[in-house]
């Protein structure tokens, strides 16, 4: 959940649908889902899960200016160095496939999570 501010930023719809559909059928509840615009304000996401969203937001839109120091700080807080390079080299691809996804002109609606079978 902690890189879907990335697909707003970027405007992907196509992606929005997909991981918002991805995330609800395993189980995340709606209430975090709805409110995660407003993350900042809301009490429903941990720390951990703050200092991710930050540090997508601030990776993404690294264009203005440098991810700030406060940012950085924040998530070292919660993240291993591992951890962080994997949350970055995901904040990373994400930027990719939504730029992508938006210059192939992909559908939004049109996707389908996986089905899990017992």
């Amino acid at each position: 959940m902690s890189t879907r501010p990335i697909r707003q930023i970027n405007g992907c719809a196509y992606c929005l649908d997909m991981h918002w559909k991805d995330l609800r059928a395993a189980g995340e509840n709606e209430q975090r889902l709805y409110s995660l615009d407003a993350w900042r304000e809301c009490p429903y996401y941990s720390a951990r899960e703050r200092a991710a969203v930050a540090w997508a937001e601030a990776v993404t839109l690294v264009a203005d200016g440098h991810v700030p120091d406060a940012v950085y700080d924040e998530v070292r807080a919660h993240f291993g160095e591992k951890e962080l390079a994997d949350l970055t080299l995901a904040v990373a691809a994400i930027n990719a496939w939504n730029r992508l996804s938006i210059a192939a002109r992909l559908y939004p609606g049109t996707y389908e999570p996986a089905r899990v079978t017992a």
